[in-house]
């Protein structure tokens, strides 16, 4: 089992940014997708990976608040925006995340994201609309810096815990989904990177409690980390 596979029980965490046109992901247009790659070092360390981020079209009948495009400063209907429709900009950017599914040995993906549920459910919506069969993250699990970021360094505004954990912030850059998915990648490294000697330690304990072995990284049928289909 992978270096990756093995630090998240079979699950590829992948870094989800959406830049939408309102906060209802059942009415509310998809923008702008981007999404981040988490790769490994020989040591374990988490390193930040390829990005891969499209400008989107809105969905027919997709309303779109001014409020958010004041905040993003997207023109959705600008004729020189290179934008795709979601099925396209989805089925692009999920054959990258099954291409690192598969390289690092994981089963599935999982989506990382600053207030991770927002951006999971314009994910799910936008994969709903589109018919799309094969959607590689989990249906609802996630990973959420908001959360590691509290935890770990005190603070819960993206800026801000990316500031404390030593990283740069441009905020002139802001709110564009490539941008704040590198950012929240940066940080979800950071803080995973921090953790590093507790995990160690935690897996020392799971060997130790037969719950795997360094051949397959999964126990015997009762064993907490037998079943990989839920975090």
């Amino acid at each position: 089992m992978s270096l990756l596979a093995r630090r998240f029980r079979g699950f590829l965490p992948v870094v989800v940014d959406v830049e939408t046109g309102g906060l209802n992901c059942a009415t509310d247009a998809l923008l702008e997708i981007a999404a981040v790659l988490i790769d490994v070092a020989a040591d374990g360390t988490l390193l930040r990976g390829a990005t891969h981020s499209y400008h989107v079209k809105p969905f027919a009948g997709a309303n779109i608040e001014a409020a958010s495009l004041a905040v993003t400063g997207i023109d959705p209907f600008h004729p020189l925006r290179p934008a795709l429709d979601e099925k396209e900009a989805l089925t692009r950017i999920f054959k990258e995340v099954r291409d690192a599914v598969k390289l690092h040995g994981c089963k599935r993906a999982i989506l990382v994201g600053h207030n991770a549920s927002f951006d999971l459910g314009f994910l799910n919506a936008a994969v709903a609309r589109a018919d799309i069969k094969r959607n590689p993250f989990h249906p609802f699990s996630s990973f959420d810096t908001v959360t590691l970021a509290g935890a770990a360094l005190g603070q819960t505004v993206l800026a801000k815990a990316t500031l404390a954990c030593g990283l740069d912030w441009d905020s002139s850059a802001a709110h564009a989904a490539a941008y704040d998915a590198e950012r929240t990648a940066d940080l979800f490294c950071r803080v995973c990177n921090f953790c590093q000697p507790s995990y160690l330690a935690a897996e020392k304990r799971a060997r130790e409690l037969g719950w795997h072995d360094d051949n397959s990284g999964n126990g015997g049928p009762n064993s907490p980390v037998a079943d990989e289909s839920s975090p």
